[in-house]
């Protein structure tokens, strides 16, 4: 395998799965479409899913290694472990997409500390897949029995002993069991919600918009993201595959996850058996906010920035639309994210083009977005403009330092990885990543749910406007909850 570009410096933990070391061995085989929420549903904990438009759809289960990192030089501490990780490896994958990867996240803040309901999940966390289902036909998460198309298997080990007759009997095994499986049933409908509780209310929202303002004013900043968390109590528990599926016909353009904790206090790692989420909270989302892509040397941004709600006839939806892209306000707020996104990408780039602004539209809300795109002056890894855009001003501020310091000190919750890149990348250190928003963890027995969304103050901003807003970015989750 061609092993990821950048200098070794810092070392992330790491462990494999039981064979310990630094060799890899992966096998795929090309197979028929299996039903992917009962792919979901049978796959082994941790569990990942990856849903993008325009990238295969994948479906990981069990941790042939995994890496994770704390602190500032978490980025780099990730992406060198990688390094050894896929430096010595007997990869034969059949086609690109079924490769190895690493699928994980990073929590938003650097000194993230893991409390619920981000139990198990660290400040940097990936996981390479122990049995991987990479669907390459059409996105099968929409719920069309046909839609399925192609899927490769892919099984994989790491360590020393990890030797190919081993993985070739496992790729038989897991390849048995994947043609067994059967047809679920109907997608479930929402749980149902049975009680809600805000982490803040009207009037300490109106304090802190106001605190903002204020600093605002004195040009201490330029803008700032406040967020809320929204708990809510669940009448059954939540099916995972289901969710997803319901959020892929509703969003079928953004980007789907599914990330299990890889901590060893983020739960046990048996299969699961059930569609629940099987002892091991449950992070998961539909974002519109892509971060980077990275391949070769061509990355692929945007700036998504200002929002509006949908029309209840195509003729208002027009009127929303012309009136967000005239808005002060809004507009104002989108044109500081794309000017901080280019600046942040030219380090790196020998050129940065911006595309056409434009209205981004979605279920329940509509957005600005500018698509901006850039050819790097050398080879570099994904995580290296991971970290450099992390966080764009969508979902922090400006100047990015003061917009922390103010987000940490007035939000009474943690983040966790709301907000946050996460993604994957493969050996040669090409990846796609988003922006962990319209998100939510489910906790282990999957009866409470944590709901976050945030708005992005400048001047001029209103706090009940922003509160509206809020609520109106609580509704691609929450909808699929009540």
């Amino acid at each position: 395998m061609e092993p990821p570009r950048g200098e070794s410096s810092v070392r992330a933990g790491r462990t494999g799965d039981g064979e310990g070391g630094s060799g890899l061995v992966s096998r795929s085989v090309r197979v028929e479409a299996p039903p992917f929420r009962a792919v979901v549903a049978a796959a082994d904990s941790p569990r990942v899913v990856w849903a993008a438009p325009g990238e295969a759809t994948v479906v990981g289960g069990g941790a042939a290694a995994t890496l994770t990192a704390a602190g500032a030089d978490r980025f780099t501490a990730i992406r060198d472990a990688a390094a050894d990780l896929f430096a010595s490896g007997d990869v034969h994958a059949g086609t690109l997409a079924a490769r190895p990867r690493l699928f994980g996240g990073f929590a938003y803040h650097d000194e993230h500390d893991g409390t619920a309901p981000w139990t198990g999940y660290p400040a940097a966390g990936f996981l390479l897949p122990r049995v991987q289902v990479t669907y390459t036909g059409t996105d099968p998460t929409t719920g069309d029995p046909d839609a399925g198309g192609e899927a490769w298997l892919t099984v994989t080990a790491a360590g020393p002993d990890a030797a190919p007759e081993a993985v070739e009997a496992r790729l038989r095994d897991a390849r048995t069991a994947l043609e067994s499986l059967s047809e679920p049933d109907p997608v479930a409908a929402p749980p149902g919600v049975a009680d809600r509780r805000r982490t803040t209310d009207r009037d300490a929202w109106h304090d802190s918009v106001n605190a903002a303002l204020t600093r605002i004013e004195a040009g201490d900043l330029r803008k700032v993201v406040l967020a809320q968390a929204l708990e809510a109590d669940l009448e059954r528990p939540l099916d995972i595959p289901a969710t997803l599926t319901r959020l892929a016909e509703r969003y079928p353009d953004c980007y789907r996850f599914l990330l299990e904790p890889i901590s060893p206090d983020g739960g046990d790692s048996t299969p699961d058996g059930d569609a629940t989420v099987g002892g091991r909270p449950s992070f998961f989302g539909a974002t519109p906010e892509r971060l980077v892509d990275l391949t070769g040397r061509t990355v692929e941004t945007g700036a998504l920035a200002g929002t509006t709600g949908r029309g209840e006839t195509p003729a208002e939806d027009e009127w929303l639309a012309r009136e967000l892209l005239h808005d002060g306000k809004n507009v104002h707020e989108h044109e500081i994210v794309a000017d901080a996104i280019r600046d942040q990408l030219a380090p790196y780039a020998a050129s940065v083009a911006t595309g056409e602004r434009g209205i981004r539209r979605l279920a329940t809300v509509q957005h600005i977005e500018t698509p901006i795109t850039a050819e790097l002056g050398a080879d570099r890894h994904v995580l290296d403009l991971v970290e450099a855009l992390h966080p764009t001003p969508a979902v922090g501020g400006l100047p990015p330092g003061r917009a922390l310091r103010t987000i940490r000190d007035t939000e009474p919750f943690d983040r966790g990885w709301y907000a946050a890149p996460v993604g994957w990348f493969d050996a040669a250190g090409y990846g796609s990543f988003a922006v962990a928003i319209r998100s939510a963890v489910a906790s282990p027995d999957g009866d409470r749910v944590s709901l976050f969304a945030g708005v992005g103050l400048v001047t001029d901003s209103d706090p009940d406007r922003e509160w509206d807003e809020v609520q109106l970015k609580y509704r691609p989750i929450l909808d699929e909850l009540e």
